[in-house]
């Protein structure tokens, strides 16, 4: 049966066309999660699902050829409708899906669990989703890894938006420094001399109390020839406050690197049980204040710990820890295993952050996205690796004092 659409149906789909995701070109990163989501829930199918207005688009997929499906054919249409996992144990028990096309024959769809991609402001773009021709059902650490699993897919999504979405604001800014010095030379040059000769001009007429038709002239003709530059001003002015006011712009504030730190890797643990990988959490220690913009700091902290996780062996240990360097700072370990296997990170993360390759974007998009974000907060990232010890991330960030004094300089205060 067709699903009813939400309620925030015309938001949901603007957010979904705001990210400029559909019908792009396949991706390690998605590609990587999915083939994740298949292997721990021990299924053969799994897609990241993006339900458009009348279809459904798969950004990722394993187990089918397909790329796409009609709406009213989807699952995830009716999982979109909820803000947590959708199971369907026996999708022949179940009146929603019972008599849908895809569940008849011997080896149609029987078992389908999906987790809702919800962005950070509450819209559920599509799933990530599970399916099989067998029926049966999900443990909790299943489940607790498929919600980790969506969340990092729409992780990846609205980071990639908003790394766009700062070069965009890097070059309004661009034009605020170049319109600043077109405005110091109109107010600096041109208009003062015209400025100050209209003003004695009105003095006199002021002075002498009555219609004076030769000096009105002059105060008119000056005002006439310098109409053009007034107007530039104005259009200068409003154009500096428009491009100072990007929406896209990091909502910076005041946080704590230490809380953010704990809640990224409680977010990814779930992905870690899955792998048997112990994630040594040293970032309960004292608070470290930064500048910076929570939710997309969240997001990249995650994003990092998953690159983690995802090139680290099964059994492997991830460390990680905040302390203080020259300024606050993460510290993210991939250890060796004790018989010798060494995790697969290094690589990954030298030419993903610290030395992308010239030309497209590589294999690890989601990285090089990270490292944009690190870089709009003035963090320097610093990586090592050592046969015996693994490797090691520095993350280190401007003290909140030092980074708020910055902040007040660009304003000019």
């Amino acid at each position: 049966m067709q699903s009813p659409l939400p309620t925030n149906e015309a938001d949901r789909l603007a957010a979904l066309y705001d990210l400029n995701i559909l019908d792009s070109a396949p991706e390690k990163d998605f590609d990587d999660i999915v083939a994740l989501a298949a292997s721990v829930c021990d299924v053969p199918m799994a897609l990241v699902s993006l339900v458009d207005s009348d279809r459904q688009w798969f950004k990722a997929r394993v187990g089918t050829d397909l790329t796409e499906t009609p709406r009213d054919l989807a699952f995830c249409a009716q999982t979109i409708r909820g803000k947590d996992l959708l199971v369907v144990p026996d999708t022949t028990k179940d009146e929603r899906f019972a008599e849908h096309p895809a569940v008849f024959g011997g080896s149609g769809i029987r078992f389908y669990a999906g987790a809702p991609l919800i962005t950070t402001d509450g819209f559920a773009l599509g799933t990530l989703c599970v399916l099989d021709s067998t029926p049966r059902s999900l443990d909790a650490e299943q489940l607790q890894a498929l919600r980790a699993l969506a969340r990092q897919v729409t992780t990846q999504l609205e980071l990639r938006r908003y790394a766009t979405s700062l070069a965009n604001t890097t070059a309004r800014l661009q034009e605020l420094e170049r319109r600043k010095d077109d405005l110091a030379g109109l107010v600096g040059g041109k208009l003062r001399a015209p400025m100050k000769l209209m003003r004695a001009f009105l003095a006199d007429l002021g002075d002498k109390g009555v219609p004076d038709p030769e000096l009105a002239g002059l105060v008119g003709r000056a005002t006439a020839a310098h109409c053009r530059g007034l107007t530039d001003l104005l259009d200068h002015l409003a154009s500096m406050a428009e491009a100072g006011q990007g929406a896209d712009s990091l909502h910076m504030r005041e946080i704590d690197l230490t809380r953010l730190t704990e809640r990224a890797v409680e977010a990814v643990r779930p992905i870690a049980a899955t792998k048997r990988i112990w994630i040594l959490n040293h970032a309960g220690g004292p608070s470290l204040p930064i500048i910076a913009d929570p939710v997309r700091l969240e997001q990249v902290l995650m994003q990092l710990l998953f690159a983690a996780i995802k090139y680290t062996p099964a059994g492997g240990r991830v460390k990680v820890g905040t302390e203080i360097e020259s300024g606050p700072a993460l510290r993210l370990d991939d250890m060796d295993l004790p018989d010798g296997m060494r995790p697969d990170l290094f690589p990954h993360l030298y030419y993903g952050t610290i030395s992308p390759p010239s030309g497209a974007p590589g294999p690890d998009q989601g990285l090089a996205v990270a490292k944009k974000i690190l870089d709009a907060h003035h963090a320097t990232v610093a990586l090592s690796d050592r046969p015996g010890d693994g490797t090691s991330l520095h993350v280190v960030f401007p003290f909140a004092e030092k980074e708020r004094d910055r902040e007040l300089e660009l304003v000019g205060v």
